[in-house]
């Protein structure tokens, strides 16, 4: 049985460089629904930051492992800590994955990937649905 990546695609109306740049900005996307604390940095290859929600129910450590500009971010989760599941670590060693695709001069498809959140695991229904709710705040005054 093939395990399915949580993934969603996006067309938005703007370039591929200012869709990159907000990607970048995870303070910004990534925020605005539990509470979300982040430490560290993101715009750099290597640059590592944390990411903590609801009061602590959600712990992670990301480090950017690619960064090719306008086209895509990779980010490793180094360390996660998930109080509301049993096996708190299910997203250490996954991937938040952006890819940038130019369809004409002003409009972008967005794949966000998070690698390594599927089904099978134990917070993909929680984490789905949160990733779903972040994408629409991130994505909602771009399309």
């Amino acid at each position: 049985m093939e395990s399915k990546n949580y993934k969603v695609t996006y067309l938005v109306n703007q370039p591929a460089e200012e869709i990159f740049n907000k990607i970048l900005n995870v303070r910004q996307w990534w925020s605005g629904l539990f509470a979300e604390e982040i430490e560290g940095n993101s715009e750099k290859l290597n640059d590592e930051f944390a990411f903590v929600a609801g009061g602590g129910m959600h712990y992670s450590r990301q480090k950017m492992v690619q960064n090719i500009p306008d086209k895509k971010v990779v980010w490793l989760v180094t360390d996660s800590a998930l109080s509301f599941i049993s096996k708190q670590d299910e997203w250490t060693g996954t991937q938040l994955c952006f890819e940038l695709f130019d369809k004409d001069k002003n409009s972008t498809e967005v794949v966000f990937t998070h690698i390594g959140l599927v089904p099978q695991i134990e917070c993909y229904d929680s984490c789905s649905n949160a990733w779903s709710s972040y994408m629409e705040n991130f994505l909602a005054p771009l399309v």
